[in-house]
Formats: C-alpha cells, sequence, structure tokens
C-alpha cells in the first residue's frame, strides 16, 4: 500500500476513535466501527470526504439512501426517543455522524429493517382522524 494512503487511513482511523470518545461511545465502539468502514469504499469515501471538509458528500447510496438521508432520519425521530435522553442524538453532531456511518454499514447487509424503520418512523406526530 502506498505510503501516503496508508498515512491517510491511520488520520482516518484516528479520527473515528476520537469522534467515538467525544460521542461517549468509547474507543472500542471506534475500533469496531472502523473495522466495518474498512470494508466499505463507498462507507470510507463518505467519511474521507467529511474529514477534509467537515460536509457530507451524498455521493454513495444504499437502497437510495444517503448518509445524509440517514442523518436527517436520525433527526427526524428523535420523538421516539424523547423518554430516552441518553439515546437522543439530535444535539450530539459526533455521535450523530457515527451512527449514521454505522447504519449505512448495516444496510448494507440488510437495507430491509431500516428502509422500513425510515418510512413509518419519521418522528412526526400523526394526524388525527
Amino acid at each position: 500500500m502506498d505510503e501516503k494512503v496508508q498515512k491517510a487511513l491511520e488520520e482516518l482511523k484516528r479520527f473515528v476513535k476520537e469522534l467515538s470518545v467525544l460521542a461517549e461511545l468509547g474507543e472500542e465502539y471506534g475500533e469496531k466501527l472502523w473495522s466495518e468502514i474498512m470494508k466499505s469504499q463507498g462507507v470510507l469515501k463518505e467519511l474521507a470526504y467529511y474529514h477534509d471538509t467537515g460536509e457530507f458528500w451524498c455521493g454513495y447510496r444504499v437502497a437510495g439512501y444517503t448518509l445524509a438521508d440517514i442523518l436527517v432520519w436520525q433527526v427526524d425521530h428523535f420523538k421516539a426517543y424523547m423518554d430516552r435522553h441518553e439515546q437522543m442524538n439530535r444535539y450530539r453532531k459526533e455521535r450523530l455522524f457515527l451512527e449514521s456511518l454505522d447504519i449505512m454499514l448495516k444496510m448494507e447487509k440488510d437495507p430491509t429493517v431500516y428502509i422500513e424503520k425510515m418510512r413509518c418512523e419519521s418522528g412526526q406526530d400523526a394526524a388525527n382522524g
């Protein structure tokens, strides 16, 4: 592997571990997530773009969904978690980002579960009557 590429991968791994600690998910979570990210060129590219620019690339899709779609879904459905404050990511950008990457990786394996959740758990109040 090219030395420049190896250096970039080491920096991204450090970044994931650092975000995991900031997100109060722990370094072990970061290690596991990094291991999964390394298996997905699309998610790796999303991470690299975010690391370099602070913005979402959204050039990679799983079952038609981008990283931004997943992130918006998490913010939007926060009402389902209002009674579980420790799990609510709405105001925790590091955790929100990492868990969006994690969901995208899980969607690569089985998108059906998450597509259904995104369709049904919008967090919006249902119309009465």
